[in-house]
């Protein structure tokens, strides 16, 4: 049942990559003042996952504490060497610095669903709790991620109709690397164990170093103030969650 669960999950997350079919029904200032209300949601949504699930989990399996933040510490710094060196980026605006960049912006997306799928496998291999936790945290990232992939493409020369079709295609790397992740959790040992604490430096990562300075870049006191409850609410929401599970 846990596998089934897995699964569903990750097909949820990836038809989250047709979000962009919103930029067909919202004008562009709707939805610049949406995605900067889901960038602050987003950012809350990945560090209370980390803090309150993943890392809670991660010490609970490992016998030294010293280990789970080792490997937060390695998670951090492969996010950060990425997106340094591969130029996997996360843009949330339309015009974004990225020139040979859509195809390339295709397959650094592949990739990133991949590592997601991995971690909804291993996530659900060690109970549901954590899987769904986990993959909310994956939510509340993707949705303005996938809109800026998307607008990516778009001003990459896409129409808007391919960009959605390719958006989703490289989303559904995810389901493989779900695939991949709940049996290598079965058949490698402390595979679930070490990519636990991997992701949650990888969500702390894109929190901290992607998702909020994209919310300084908005000064305005009513955009800030609305940014700062949605950050706010969506880290609450995941410690309740943590709460009510245990």
């Amino acid at each position: 049942m846990n596998f089934f669960y897995a699964i569903l999950a990750s097909v949820l997350v990836s038809v989250l990559s047709l979000v962009g079919v919103l930029t067909f029904v919202l004008n562009d200032a709707l939805l610049k003042r949406v995605l900067i209300r889901m960038v602050g949601f987003g950012a809350g949504g990945l560090i209370g996952g980390a803090l309150f699930h993943l890392l809670p989990e991660a010490l609970a399996q490992s016998s030294t504490s010293l280990e789970v933040f080792f490997y937060v510490f390695v998670g951090f710094m492969f996010f950060f060497l990425v997106e340094k060196y591969l130029y996997w980026r996360h843009c949330h605006k339309e015009n974004c610095d990225v020139h040979p960049f859509t195809y390339l912006n295709l397959i650094g997306d592949g990739i990133h669903n991949l590592i997601d799928g991995l971690i909804i496998g291993a996530s659900f291999f060690v109970s549901p709790v954590v899987g769904w936790a986990a993959t909310i945290a994956i939510i509340f990232h993707e949705i303005p991620q996938e809109l800026g992939d998307f607008a990516v493409l778009v001003y990459g020369g896409f129409s808007k109709k391919k960009a959605l079709w390719f958006n989703f295609l490289s989303a559904t790397t995810a389901i493989l690397g779900t695939i991949i992740g709940y049996f290598c959790s079965s058949s490698v040992s402390d595979f679930s164990k070490i990519l636990l604490p991997l992701a949650a430096g990888g969500f702390i990562y894109i929190a901290a170093c992607d998702l909020v300075p994209q919310l300084h870049k908005h000064p305005d006191s009513k955009e800030a103030t609305s940014s700062l409850f949605w950050f706010l609410g969506s880290a609450v929401f995941m410690l309740i969650l943590a709460v009510m599970m245990h």
